[in-house]
């Protein structure tokens, strides 16, 4: 998962290059998702901002490709400017889905205001929708409702939660269940997405995190689920979409 406001397209394109041949692996054995940065926004930026972002990473196509934000850069978060670029730059997706450039199309923080706005117009559904989405954030009932009818997956980033003043993965819930369990607070964090129906892309540098994160071969009961469903502190780490119109 990276996005071309990360910066990292052509590093990630250089250690593909040399890793997969050297693993006997090919393409089509990885998946990669892109992001388009608010400032691409737009009929007249799109086309360009997906070919950049191919040609970084050295690849074709890309399997999936999200608008990173419904807002757009250098414009108001209350102007409807933002509203008509994200409907440019949608149709612009489209067409480059059906052009074989992007394999599947979707979107990253939109609320179901967003959201129901670009079903109105799409004629390719979204395939993603990814948003913030921890035991201390949580979204309203619309944006689960909405994203499930159309058959669009709600993907959680930051499933361990961020910088704040306070830890998910020290909450004492978490902590609890994980002994319980012998796992690690992380996988319970997780495992609790992933039964509340969110896929999840935790990000790790640390070869045995990343091994213990893939390790979720397990289940929270209707207890653990419970408790971890009633803890009442709330916490938003990252940018606010709300705001954006």
């Amino acid at each position: 998962d990276t996005a071309s406001s990360y910066g990292n397209e052509d590093d990630i394109g250089a250690a593909l290059k040399e890793l997969l041949p050297k693993y006997n692996l090919k393409r089509e054995d990885i998946f990669v998702t892109s992001k388009l940065a608010p400032k691409d926004q737009g009929s007249d930026l799109v086309y360009d901002a997906v070919i950049r972002s191919l040609n970084h990473l050295g690849f074709s196509y890309l399997d999936l490709y999200l608008i990173h934000w419904p807002g757009v850069h250098g414009v108001d978060i209350s102007s409807k400017e933002n509203k008509k670029l994200r409907k440019e730059s949608w149709k612009g997706l489209e067409d480059l889905f059906k052009a074989g450039k992007l394999k599947a199309i979707g979107v990253s923080n939109y609320t179901a205001r967003h959201f129901q706005e670009i079903l109105a117009h799409a004629t390719v559904r979204p395939a993603v929708n990814q948003v913030e989405y921890h035991i201390y954030y949580r979204h309203p009932e619309d944006l689960y409702k909405i994203c499930s009818e159309s058959g669009t997956l709600l993907q959680a980033y930051s499933s361990l939660g961020g910088h704040g003043v306070m830890d998910v993965l020290a909450d004492a819930t978490v902590k609890r269940i994980a002994n319980e369990l012998s796992v690690q607070p992380a996988q319970v964090l997780l495992r609790w997405s992933l039964q509340t129906g969110f896929g999840v892309i935790p990000k790790s540098v640390n070869p045995e995190r990343i091994k213990s994160n893939i390790d979720l071969d397990f289940l929270l009961s209707d207890e653990q689920m419970k408790a971890l469903n009633s803890i009442q502190h709330r916490q938003k780490f990252a940018w606010n979409p709300d705001t954006v119109v």
